[in-house]
């Protein structure tokens, strides 16, 4: 019995001393940024950022989890991230909300005690025009309101930040030493031993003529056809978010000066499939004559130009549709069917698509639609869209998506089920309606409808 207690006793030594030394073990586990090398391009109308990150154990641990965290303020602007490894390999992100901070938990594929990742973040509506109104020969000027350093919950040893302008025209920025002025290029640092969370801010201000169009709203519209034909519409409504036009607009003066109007828009590229065909540009008064298409090898450009320039505050709204052969994006075996294709075509560069529509009409009578897409999207009500010679109308998937960036062309992929002899009914409608009216005008050849008498005979 003395034996039995004693060996009860040992064991609960022993393990509150493998727990002890557990504890001390992850009481030394520490994640740290050995270096951070950042560049901030505030070159066109969005924040493009990029992060090249070393991070190590300060206590030679391995570890497969990284933590970003993006403070509120900048999460309402955060449209785009994504996470590669030293391989370009992406990364497995989840998402949490804690406090006032938006973490994002990187998963590395193996554990190491250096972990080395680029991180590409785009923001939208962080270049705000100042002054807010301009003359048509003014040049227009923007400020950028950020962080000096890179929000993360870990010390970083050492971090350089390179902001990249579109002019070398600076108002003011930050001057916290050491940085450098070169052209259109300000650096900082390095600075060292950065505690973590923090919030120091940076702000600039300097000239930006490039185009800020931010297209409110995308509808667009992809329609299949099992005869060989995939059509796509878009209607699309944009504003020029730059700074407002003061007073009155000058024709004269626009043709006159080239420096006048240097921030409106008069004309942009927009790239179609290389496959297009058929294409049509038209605004509610009409077509559209003053464009140019250019068929490349990997794409069709089209240079687009309004009907008039778009000074600030000014808005147009438009449609553009095309055809595609079916073949390249749609796949089949047997009666089931794959649709691979882009979720949304390249509008204009460094574009900003607030809210995007997208509608995608298939043939009547198909069935097990199942939709994968390359981010989350909103998925809107199923429907059905009534078209020519339809009897109970096409099975319609819409779906919507929020704060769309150039870096959101991906393919989504939609599954359904489709019998080939559904192929005969819109031929066996026709022919039918066909052979009726040869009825009718037979029924009515033979008939005589005249309200004519004959004479009596006396």
């Amino acid at each position: 019995m003395v034996m039995v207690r004693h060996f009860s006793k040992s064991i609960k030594l022993l393990v509150c001393g493998i727990l002890f030394v557990l504890n001390l073990h992850f009481a030394h586990t520490e994640v740290i940024n050995k270096n951070v090398d950042r560049v901030l391009d505030l070159s066109t109308q969005l924040t493009k950022e990029t992060l090249k990150i070393t991070a190590t154990d300060d206590a030679g641990k391995t570890f497969s989890k990284y933590q970003l965290g993006i403070p509120n303020e900048l999460q309402a602007a955060l449209s785009y991230i994504n996470v590669k490894d030293s391989k370009k390999k992406d990364l497995k992100l989840q998402k949490e909300q804690k406090d006032d901070v938006t973490y994002y938990t990187v998963e590395f594929p193996k554990a190491a005690t250096t972990q080395e990742l680029v991180v590409e973040l785009v923001f939208v509506k962080q270049l705000q025009p100042y002054p807010e109104e301009i003359k048509q020969s003014d040049k227009q000027l923007v400020k950028y309101n950020g962080l000096l350093y890179f929000f993360t919950p870990y010390k970083t040893s050492e971090q350089k930040t390179q902001v990249v302008l579109s002019s070398s025209n600076v108002i003011a920025y930050n001057q916290t030493k050491p940085y450098t002025l070169t052209g259109s290029k300000l650096k900082y640092g390095p600075y060292e031993n950065v505690a973590a969370f923090n919030k120091e801010k940076l702000f600039v201000h300097y000239e930006n003529q490039n185009p800020f169009m931010t297209v409110n709203r995308l509808e667009r519209t992809i329609q299949i056809s099992h005869w060989g034909n995939i059509a796509v519409e878009e209607n699309i409504q944009i504003t020029h978010s730059g700074a407002k036009l003061k007073g009155s607009f000058s024709r004269y003066e626009f043709q006159k000066d080239t420096r006048s109007g240097q921030s409106a828009v008069k004309s942009y590229k927009t790239m179609l499939p290389a496959s297009a065909f058929g294409v049509y540009y038209r605004d509610s008064n009409g077509n559209i004559s003053t464009s140019n298409m250019n068929v490349m090898r990997e794409y069709v450009d089209l240079e687009l130009r309004p009907r008039f320039p778009l000074f600030g505050g000014w808005k147009t709204q438009y449609t553009i549709g095309y055809n595609m052969p079916s073949f390249e994006y749609l796949f089949s075996e047997g009666s089931n069917y794959l649709l691979k294709m882009r979720l949304i075509d390249h509008i204009f560069d460094d574009m900003y698509v607030e809210e995007a529509v997208v509608k995608i009409i298939l043939p009547e009578g198909c069935t097990g639609i199942k939709l994968k897409t390359p981010y989350p999207v909103e998925r809107q009500e199923d429907g059905l869209t009534h078209t020519y010679l339809d009897t109970f109308g096409r099975p319609t998937i819409t779906f919507t998506k929020k704060d769309v960036v150039e870096n959101h062309i991906s393919n989504f992929e939609l599954t359904y089920n489709f019998s080939k002899v559904l192929l005969l009914q819109e031929p066996l409608l026709l022919i039918s309606f066909v052979f009726l009216i040869f009825i009718v005008a037979i029924i009515c050849k033979r008939l005589d409808f005249s309200i004519s008498t004959h004479p009596h005979k006396e």
